[in-house]
């Protein structure tokens, strides 16, 4: 098969959703399938030219989701011996451009809403909220209807889902698997990741730390954890966390400075984005995996902490929490300060026996619930439409 991913970026710096389609359409390749990307991005930036799959790049976009006709014109080329289409994502150019050039195509498409859909930002922008509703209502939902498959990544998902905005609800959801890359690699791998990892944190060396890996941006609730970690620090005076990734918008001198009223600066390290080898090695060393998330659609790193054997502490607006809880592989708290203070405190007081069941529980959940294979088997089975 050929399969089309239209998404507004193949930058890594996106996050869930170019991880995913990334890893299967590397998964795919091994089965003897092509994928062709088509984006948004300047043709001569930098994760273009890197990324490892063809990338039609239309960029610029143009402001307020308006449609690019670079972008349509490259999908209906790819289409001609395409076999199907992912759409990846809402609200941007890449959608508005990419529905009429399939229905001209008359290539059979899904969408994955990424978690674009959760309530969460209604609320968190109720004015912008307003305006998705008109773009809804003019095309988006359209886009839905005349889908193939509107595909959720969790059950949890789909219910958030169905009440977001008024009309066009009689699309065909289906509730697929999904995966994050598998972070336990090769031992050799491991411990020159591990070296890399020290070497950029050498005041980590002899400490345990708890391990914060996504964007740092508020709704990720990284102020909040910082201020839990600071009154649950006296219980493990050789215990720090790290908050790795990228600083989208500008709000990491702030929480440093927060954590310096909170006298825990030196007990809080700041290694940036992690990659490969150094990536899979934080995730193994790690003591726990942290996400106090305001929302998350799924939560990739998530699952990627479950896959290298760490127990996950996370809040209840991760999709995924409910699997995380009947596997046993982590502790779960509603997002706010008090609550993540105390699932910490749960944590760092859980008896031998029962700490050992959550580093067991931990990969046994991510094989169980989040493998590649899996989630590349379900949607190469929803993409053909041959069947």
């Amino acid at each position: 098969m050929k399969i089309i991913h239209l998404i507004a970026s193949v930058d890594p710096a996106g996050g869930g959703p170019i991880e995913y389609a990334r890893v299967m359409a590397e998964q795919h390749r091994k089965w003897g399938h092509e994928s062709v990307f088509v984006t948004l991005d300047l043709p001569d930036a930098q994760w273009v030219s890197s990324f490892a799959f063809k990338v039609r790049a239309c960029g610029p976009k143009n402001r307020f989701g308006a449609p690019v006709p670079a972008f349509s014109q490259a999908v209906l080329e790819e289409a001609a011996n395409a076999d199907a289409a992912v759409v990846h994502g809402l609200w941007h150019s890449a959608s508005v451009s990419g529905y009429p050039a399939l229905t001209r195509a008359k290539l059979p498409w899904v969408v994955f809403p990424h978690g674009m859909l959760d309530r969460y930002f209604r609320k968190a922008k109720p004015v912008t909220h307003l305006a998705k509703q008109l773009y809804w209502t003019a095309w988006q939902g359209r886009m839905f209807t005349d889908a193939r498959a509107v595909l959720f990544t969790c059950a949890e998902e789909q219910k958030l889902a169905a009440s977001a905005f008024r009309g066009h609800q009689d699309y065909r959801a289906q509730v697929v698997a999904f995966c994050a890359e598998d972070q336990l690699i090769g031992q050799q791998e491991i411990e020159d990741g591990r070296t890399a990892f020290k070497a950029a944190l050498p005041a980590l060396e002899g400490r345990d730390y708890l391990l914060f890996l996504s964007r740092i941006h508020p709704k990720k609730a990284c102020d909040q954890l910082i201020e839990a970690f600071a009154r649950t620090a006296g219980i493990d005076e050789k215990l720090d966390l790290v908050i790795a990734g990228p600083d989208q918008v500008g709000w990491q001198q702030d929480l440093q400075e927060l954590a310096e009223r909170l006298n825990i600066a030196d007990r809080i390290h700041w290694p940036g984005s992690l990659a490969g080898a150094v990536k899979a090695a934080a995730f193994k060393d790690a003591r726990a995996f942290v996400l106090p998330s305001h929302q998350e659609n799924f939560g990739i790193v998530v699952a990627e902490a479950l896959s290298a054997g760490t127990p996950v502490l996370i809040s209840t607006q991760v999709n995924i929490w409910r699997e995380i809880m009947d596997a046993g592989a982590g502790l779960c708290a509603t997002d706010t300060v008090d609550a993540t203070e105390d699932m910490l405190r749960r944590f760092l007081s859980l008896p031998d026996e029962a700490a050992r069941r959550l580093y067991e529980s931990a990969r046994l959940c991510y094989e169980a619930n989040f493998s590649v294979h899996q989630a590349a088997t379900d949607l190469l089975n929803i993409l053909d439409f041959k069947k």
